[in-house]
């Protein structure tokens, strides 16, 4: 793995994610995801899923970040919930819907990372992980294993 590349393409990313443009913001927010385990995308994905001029950049991110299926993605949406407005809340929201109502198997393992996140000593990673949680298990999966 090159650390220095991989740090570059953070930077890149988190440039193009203050643009002007909300395409160029919903980019950065989507390539990012696949960079948040690195402290340096944190900040920049944090601002993106709560973009003040823009939903789209806040679905595009939350999606993407929903879509690692991990521990990392959860926690940004989980600590952006606690602070969402209405609007971002349904766009984060719809991301997760859309994420996670396929595949039971999906949604049982985010359930599971909310439990043990929920525990956390962060409050705000701990409200979030509740307040997602919810919104998970409201979820009705449309293919279930065998």
């Amino acid at each position: 793995m090159d650390t220095d590349l991989r740090h570059a393409a953070v930077m890149a990313l988190g440039e193009l994610g203050r643009s002007h443009d909300y395409r160029d913001r919903a980019d950065a927010g989507h390539g990012l995801a696949a960079f948040a385990e690195m402290q340096e995308a944190l900040g920049p994905l944090r601002e993106l899923v709560l973009d003040p001029d823009d939903t789209f950049v806040t679905r595009q991110t939350t999606e993407a970040l929903l879509r690692r299926m991990d521990r990392v993605g959860l926690t940004i949406v989980a600590s952006a919930l606690t602070v969402a407005n209405s609007n971002h809340s349904d766009w984060i929201h719809t991301a997760i819907v859309d994420v996670f109502s396929l595949f039971s198997d999906d949604r049982d393992h985010a359930i599971r990372l909310c439990e043990e996140m929920s525990r956390e000593t962060d409050d705000r990673v701990a409200l979030g992980a509740r307040q997602l949680h919810e919104v998970l298990a409201e979820i009705d999966p449309v293919l279930r294993p065998l």
